[in-house]
């Protein structure tokens, strides 16, 4: 007689057990009850192991308590708080950051047109200056375009002022109290533009243009006066 194998598989709660028996039957063969029994006494001891395994495995849950529950929910609000807190110091920081870089932005804005204004100043004074250097004829020539007369004017004013004085800064009339190269009438009226007045061509000279703005408009008009008249 040929041993032969036979397989017995017995599922279990999910867990397959496979017994191999050389030479016996366990399913067909009537009397095989002592394999049989160690077949099973397998079976259970696999299913045993299988329980214990899963108790293992799967734990169960105990629920929490009402007094842990709230404690739990205080320990996630406070970890939510600290979130926020750390987020809000650290946008004080950057506004405070940015309110001094903004600050010293100003300054410097500040510092760089007090430079510019101060630039700006010397350079007119400076350009002031250049007006009033030269002969009398020339600061007369530069004074012009301050009371919006071209150049065209100061051939007329040459004239007119080459009769009153021949622009000399001590004219003096003996006539009258007129004195200057304008011929101031009296000469004291021009101290308003400079205690200087007696001796300055420039000091002269912006009083007689004043005075020509302020009672003809234009040289050329106060010169038109002057050969009708005979005086402006």
């Amino acid at each position: 007689m040929k041993a032969k194998r036979s397989f017995a598989a017995l599922s279990v709660t999910g867990i397959a057990v496979v017994s191999v028996v050389a030479g016996i039957d366990l399913f067909s063969s009537p009397g095989s009850s002592h394999a049989s029994e160690q077949v099973s006494g397998r079976a259970e001891m696999a299913v045993l192991n299988s329980e214990k395994a899963r108790a293992v495995k799967t734990p169960s849950v105990k629920p929490l308590s009402a007094e842990e529950q709230a404690k739990e929910v205080s320990r996630l609000r406070n970890q939510l708080e600290a979130v926020e807190q750390a987020r809000k110091a650290a946008q004080d920081q950057a506004q405070v950051k940015r309110a001094a870089k903004n600050a010293a932005l100003r300054r410097y804005e500040a510092l760089r047109k007090t430079n510019e204004s101060s630039s700006d100043e010397r350079a007119s004074r400076d350009a002031e200056r250049k007006k009033l250097e030269g002969t009398p004829k020339e600061v007369a020539m530069n004074l012009l375009p301050d009371h919006g007369w071209g150049e065209g004017q100061f051939s007329c004013l040459e004239k007119l002022w080459n009769k009153e004085s021949r622009w000399r800064v001590d004219a003096d009339n003996p006539s009258s109290s007129a004195y200057g190269i304008p011929q101031a009438l009296p000469g004291n009226r021009m101290a308003a533009y400079g205690s200087d007045w007696r001796t300055n061509p420039v000091t002269q000279i912006k009083w007689g243009l004043d005075y020509i703005e302020d009672r003809y408009n234009s040289p050329c008009s106060a010169w038109a006066h002057s050969q009708a008249k005979g005086w402006y």
